[in-house]
This record gives C-alpha cells, structure tokens and sequence, in this order.
C-alpha cells in the first residue's frame, strides 16, 4: 500500500498527466470512453505499485502501463470475438444462454490471465498441446525440447491453472 507522501504525488500525477493519457488511449482505440476507462485504470494500477524514487518522465512510465493495459484489452477482445464466432456457427438449439456466455468468457478471460502469466515456453507448450492438439513427441520436436522438459511445462501450465480456477 503506498504511503501518503506516494498517493499526494499519485494525485498530482493524476491531475497533471489524466487529460492527455485518456486523449491518448482515446485515440489508440478510436473510443473516448474506452479511453477514459483504461487512463483511469493506469492510476489504479499506480496505487498497487511502487512509483520509481525519481520519476523524470512520467508521461512514458504512464504509457507504459498503459500499453499493457491497451494489450490486454485488445487480447481479451479478440478473445470474445473468437468465442462469438464460435458460437455463432452452432445450430440455434444448441446456442447458449445469455448467463451461460457471460461465464464462460469470463472463465475464458481468466484462463487467458493465468497463461499470460506463465513462462512463454511453458504457455506454448500448453497451447500446442491443448489447442492444437499436438502429441507430447510432436512438440519436442517442433520446440527442440526433451520430453521431460514438455511434461515439466504441462504440469507447470495445469498447476497454475488449477489453483487459480
């Protein structure tokens, strides 16, 4: 939790910079709201940081966060969009109920977080595994891993996924 003296430099960050950081992400995503929605997620996201001693630059410390507010934003949307597809190429009796897509594009949404957060190996392995289909031989191959090391990086996929879920 940031100190007093962090959330005063926090608001006056928040005064000084919020302006042209929703304009700017406005503009990115071509939706004020939508930018105003993800600036004020980076001064969120500042709260539960840990503000640099000598920020000289804030506006390209803001970016940055912003940017991999931006991706994961546009990740989950393509996402969405997938699963939408997806569901709309199934016969009308077999088309989920409204409740039903919202849990499960959360659940996907999730799942999608706790892959982001694995090693890039081990969330490759996992995707070619459970994606593509691939056969744990056929990844050793395709990666130049030794089986041991593809069975490592499932287990390590699934346990996250596991206490997570």
């Amino acid at each position: 939790m940031p100190s007093a003296e962090a959330h005063r430099h926090i608001g006056s960050l928040y005064s000084e910079h919020h302006g042209w950081l929703a304009a700017w992400l406005s503009h990115k995503l071509d939706c004020r709201n939508l930018g105003a929605d993800l600036a004020h997620d980076t001064f969120v996201r500042l709260l539960t940081a840990r503000l640099p001693e000598d920020l000289r630059e804030p506006r390209a410390y803001l970016t940055a966060i912003a940017k991999g507010l931006l991706v994961t934003h546009l990740r989950r949307k393509k996402l969405e969009q997938a699963y939408l597809a997806a569901l709309a190429a199934l016969p009308e009796p077999a088309q989920p109920s409204p409740e039903e897509r919202l849990a499960v594009l959360q659940t996907l949404t999730e799942i999608d977080t706790i892959l982001d957060r694995l090693p890039g190996k081990a969330k490759q392995v996992f995707l070619l595994a459970q994606l593509d289909g691939l056969r744990y031989a056929e990844i050793c191959t395709l990666l130049d891993l030794s089986l041991s090391t593809v069975k490592r990086h499932m287990v390590l996929a699934f346990r996250r996924l596991l206490v997570s879920l």
